[in-house]
Formats: C-alpha cells, structure tokens, sequence
C-alpha cells in the first residue's frame, strides 16, 4: 500500500513536469520539429530548414577568394599539352603594383597555359576585358585619377578547373565598377562546362537551383527598394531579366571542395559594384 501510494506521488509529479514542459514550449519555443526536437530560429524554405547566408556576408565570402592562386589539389597535369612547359597550368603573366598622380593599380592578370581553342577564347576574352584595360589606364594621361584592380583564383574539382578573375575600377567621379569573368574547362573532354553542368557535379536540380535564384535576387530586389524609397542611389533589378535563367547563367565558380557559386555581377554591363551571389554546395 504504501509502495503503491509512492508510485502515484511519482506519477503526479512527472505529469506536473510534463505540463510545465509544455507550457514553456509554447511559449518560449520559436519553432519545434515534427519530431518534436527544439530547432534553433533559421529560414524555412519550401518546407525544408535550411540555414542561408545572407548576401552580405556570401560576397564578402565570394571576394576573399580572389588571393591570386591556382589550386590544383596535386592534379596530374601529366598528359596536359601547355603552351609553356615550364610555366605551371595557370600562372600570372602580368603584376604590377604602382602609383602615379594620376592613377593607382594593383594588377595580377592570369593566363591558363593549355593548348586548344576553348583556352585560347578563354585567354582573348582576357585580353579584352582585363588587359586592354590596364594598358588604357597605365597610358592615361587623364586629368583624373583611376584606382584598377585585378585580381584571380582558380580551382580544380575532379577534371574540371574554374577560374574566375575580378576587376575594380573607379575612374574620377563615375561609380566604382566590378567586373567578374569566369571560364570552366573539362581537363579531359577538352571542352568548355556549362553551369548546369556545375549542377549536376554538386548534385543540385535544376528547378531546385531556380527556385534559390530567383528567391535570393527577389530579397536583394526588396532590400533595394527599401533604400531606393530612403532617398539611396540603388541599382534596380528586372526580376523578368533571362540572365536568372539558370541555362543563361554564364558568370560562376566552381570553389573549394565543390561550392558552386552563380555570380551576378552588374558591373559587367553597368557602372556598378553591385552583384548578387547564390551558393550551392
């Protein structure tokens, strides 16, 4: 009798605790599981938790990539034909460091050391985009000053090397532009790789990677409106635009270990440093 008279104290005593439990779930839980396990506060996208940095923090993760290095995780490079033997697969064929009145650079311009005609396009467009600058601003005698940057990085991912190269430039009063090029080439297959390409390596779907694009570019699109209407100078986005379009997608890096980055970098076109960046990994 008096064993069992201590087991109904123990039961009361477990459902006071249990009511207790519930009470403060309810009311101090922000969000709880179907299993009912205490997640911590992160963005619920189509259902899924997922954790997702916001833009701020992925182009400052994007920018602190270009240190101007090749990593090419002891790839064999064995039965690769270069154009220079002695010259590692990607080098930089041109570093200057120098100020004038009138101008200031810090140029490191990369060149990828295959034979082909997919790296040759790779290192024209180079040329035109990069080089051809620096010679213009190494030359200029303009009465203002121009502050141009160049800078690279490059990984190998299995057979694939990416390179991406990012230029600043701010020419006397006119907006401080960033331009990001990026070139994808299949070691093996000699040929150029496509961001879906990228995709199907990181094991991402296409619709799923979309969804992600349009998502991310939408709050960037909002975030701007917000300042546009506090009296801010902002880049409008067309979220109509076909570059969303993951077949359009022509700016992204394959990084570390497999992150594909897709890179909307308006400064491509425009007198802008703004960009979006949408990771996948």
């Amino acid at each position: 009798m008096k064993n069992s008279k201590i087991l109904y104290i123990l039961i009361g005593i477990l459902c006071v605790l249990a009511i207790i439990a519930g009470i403060y779930a309810q009311f101090f839980v922000k969000d709880v599981d179907k299993n009912n396990v205490i997640m911590p506060n992160i963005n619920r996208v189509d259902d899924n938790l997922i954790s997702e940095k916001t833009q701020e923090e992925l182009k400052e993760e994007l920018m602190g990539l270009f240190t101007n290095v090749m990593n090419t995780t002891d790839y064999d490079f064995t039965n690769i034909k270069k154009l220079d033997s002695q010259k590692e697969i990607v080098y930089s064929a041109f570093d200057i460091q120098k100020q004038e009145n009138n101008y200031e650079v810090d140029i490191h311009l990369p060149v990828i050391n295959i034979a082909g005609e997919v790296v040759t396009n790779f290192n024209m467009i180079t040329q035109n985009i990069f080089a051809n600058k620096a010679s213009e601003v190494l030359k200029s005698n303009n009465p203002y000053k121009t502050i141009y940057s160049v800078n690279y990085v490059g990984y190998i991912n299995g057979d694939i090397l990416s390179l991406a190269i990012k230029s600043t430039l701010k020419e006397g009063n006119n907006p401080q532009r960033v331009i990001v090029q990026t070139y994808h080439y299949n070691l093996v297959t000699g040929e150029k790789e496509t961001f879906a390409d990228c995709l199907a390596r990181t094991g991402v779907e296409q619709q799923e990677a979309q969804n992600k694009i349009q998502r991310a570019v939408k709050t960037a699109a909002d975030e701007a409106n917000i300042l546009l209407h506090s009296g801010y100078s902002i880049y409008t986005r067309n979220l109509n635009d076909a570059i969303y379009q993951v077949p359009n997608v022509t700016t992204f890096l394959l990084g570390q270990n497999g992150k594909l980055y897709a890179i909307f970098a308006y400064g491509n076109q425009n007198y802008t440093s703004e960009m979006d960046v949408v990771s996948f990994e």
